[in-house]
């Protein structure tokens, strides 16, 4: 999927820990893209919606995101005078510091672990930690960096939401799982979910009743296997709004629904906008080639 969107380029050279670009009156014109590092996006006096991976949102006055490598992400906000964007990035090399094994940086690796599905932090938490980013644009020479694991430290001990399905990065769920039954399990999911599949069917694949598989799934995943096949579905309809122009039939059924009522209530319910008005949104933001 992410060869149909726009690779962006960081200025960031092999001796830089990280960069700091500060925006005001941004202009919001940057498309859907992607890049190999990890981003903290701190978005001021403005207004709009927000894409992070499969996530769509509306956003106003005061938007902190964390995305890590290889996320989609974009905003569309309201050009409105005296708007503010500081965006920090920094390389994937961070987390394979030794220093990000030692128990005091326990929260920082958990905040980049986590960034790799798009994160939200809360109205409380943005209000605390923006001066600190404001002051970043300020700072020079040694003193930037203690301010820099200073903000990491403060995000990764804040209240904040993750913004993809889980499926949006299924290896994630496979990797973090020290299980190979879960492993299995979710490698077939991911395989059948576009055809009928059943709990009956997956847990006869590793030997288990369906009530102790359920519990033993949501254990392990944190969701129901219900849940997972349809965010599994609606990733794969997310896929389809924005880079086919097929029908919404088409997409419903092309997706593993079979019932198209059911698949746009469902839609709307994990994604807060119909089929429809993904695609619109989509189609304004994304390059195609």
């Amino acid at each position: 999927m992410l060869k149909d969107f726009q690779k962006e380029i960081i200025p960031i050279a092999d001796e830089d820990l990280f960069i700091v670009l500060n925006h005001p009156d941004a202009q919001f014109d940057y498309p859907v893209h992607y890049h190999s590092e990890y981003e903290i996006n701190l978005v001021m006096y403005t207004r709009g919606e927000r894409v992070i991976g499969d996530s769509v949102c509306p956003f106003g006055n005061m938007d902190l995101v964390m995305t890590g490598p290889n996320v989609l992400h974009a905003w569309r906000g309201e050009i409105i005078e005296g708007n503010h964007v500081i965006t920090i990035q920094f390389t994937e090399g961070l987390l394979n510091m030794p220093i990000m094994d030692k128990r005091l940086f326990s929260p920082i690796k958990q905040l980049l672990v986590d960034s790799k599905r798009g994160i939200c932090f809360s109205e409380k938490s943005t209000m605390l930690i923006k001066e600190k980013i404001i002051h970043l644009t300020q700072t020079k020479g040694f003193q930037s960096v203690l301010e820099f694991f200073s903000i990491l430290y403060e995000l990764a001990v804040a209240e904040y939401t993750i913004l993809t399905t889980n499926q949006y990065n299924t290896a994630d769920v496979v990797m973090t799982s020290k299980s190979r039954r879960i492993a299995k399990v979710c490698d077939y999911i991911e395989k059948k979910c576009y055809d009928s599949i059943s709990l009956a069917e997956v847990s006869s694949l590793v030997g288990m009743s369906e009530s102790a598989f359920s519990h033993f799934f949501k254990k392990k995943t944190g969701g129901t296997f219900i849940d997972y096949l349809n965010n599994l579905r609606i990733a794969k309809a997310c896929q389809l709004l924005a880079e086919t122009s097929n029908t919404i039939a088409e997409i419903c059924y092309s997706s593993g629904f079979n019932n198209i009522s059911n698949f746009i209530r469902m839609f709307k319910k994990r994604k807060g906008i119909t089929p429809n008005e993904y695609r619109t949104m989509m189609n304004q933001m994304l390059i195609k080639y």
